[in-house]
């Protein structure tokens, strides 16, 4: 009993202090130096409506992206395709699919995700209008992911991915890692995740190096309110990127018979992100499988609103 009180104790500390720490500094931020900002876009439509506060919980196929050490709380083949209508009709598509294998421990997961735009009007300080051609961009990313766990609370995770940029005729690749932790404390639900985001390679546009974005998440989850076909999740992050100051994220799911869910979150510390939203349904197809549909909304401020839609299907 001292243990998960002393544990408790350590978590409400964390995720307290930080955003205490947060607010207290004003670091200097290296906006615009880093490159394939679309590594920290969230996928997920049920994360990002809780305001992006999903690492510590990551139960569901997107933990490929969110926490991978989250796989293990998934027992079935969990699959997810996604689409962001992203400001500037710039569109972000993510896939991921979480299983088991017979022959091998732990759980795997593969994911892909696209960041495309329209054929933009290749221009010249002479040709302003445009010189008749046009050129393509766009970023992407494979990832395999393993998590296992190693004792009956705590489980590890890290994800691999190959990641391509292209701009007209240039293109880039590198290789990045991503890390994370998830302990489950035991008291009323609560999980403590740590997370560490596109860790490692550079790309080369000219002749400079550009480093990827690492982003450094500790957050906290817990099960506030249970009783009959209600239940209400709370999260909350603390994240750290490499190339702007620190930020906080909190938000709350409600559920309604496992088959209703409300979201609500908020984005603190943010240039041009502030409220979000959503909602989500899941209906069993099968007594071994189900279907779920989820939708948020974000405000990214002077750049307008951000929808999400996911698909899932679990069996």
């Amino acid at each position: 009993m001292r243990s998960k009180l002393g544990l408790l104790m350590v978590s409400v500390v964390v995720v307290l202090v930080l955003p205490i720490h947060v607010l207290a500094t004003e670091p200097f931020a290296k906006v615009g130096t880093y490159s394939l900002q679309f590594l920290k876009i969230g996928p997920s439509a049920r994360a990002t409506g809780m305001g992006s506060a999903f690492t510590a919980l990551a139960n569901d196929a997107t933990a490929t992206y969110w926490n991978p050490a989250g796989m293990v709380d998934i027992t079935k083949t969990a699959v997810i395709l996604e689409h962001t209508f992203w400001p500037a009709d710039v569109s972000l598509d993510f896939a991921s699919a979480v299983f088991t294998l017979p022959f091998l421990p732990g759980t795997w997961g593969v994911t892909a995700r696209a960041l495309s735009l329209d054929p933009q009007k290749e221009r010249t300080v002479f040709l302003p209008e445009g010189t008749g051609r046009e050129f393509d961009a766009g970023d992407m990313s494979f990832g395999l992911s393993y998590a296992q766990f190693f004792t009956d609370k705590f489980s590890a995770g890290g994800t691999i991915h190959f990641i391509h940029s292209g701009l007209a005729e240039k293109s880039v690749n590198t290789y990045a890692v991503d890390f994370g932790l998830i302990y489950r404390i035991g008291y009323r639900g609560m999980r403590l995740g740590m997370m560490i985001q596109s860790l490692g390679g550079k790309v080369n546009y000219d002749s400079r190096d550009a480093k990827i974005p690492t982003m450094f998440k500790v957050g906290l989850s817990m099960a506030a309110y249970r009783h009959g076909a209600h239940s209400l999740e709370g999260v909350g992050e603390f994240s750290h990127p490499s190339d702007n100051t620190e930020t906080v994220n909190l938000g709350g799911e409600y559920s309604f018979n496992q088959f209703f869910y409300m979201r609500g979150g908020y984005n603190i510390g943010f240039d041009s992100k502030g409220p979000a939203a959503g909602f989500g349904l899941r209906i069993d197809t099968t007594q071994t499988s189900d279907l779920s549909f989820d939708y948020s909304w974000e405000d990214l401020d002077f750049l307008g609103n951000t929808h999400r839609f996911s698909l899932g299907f679990s069996y």
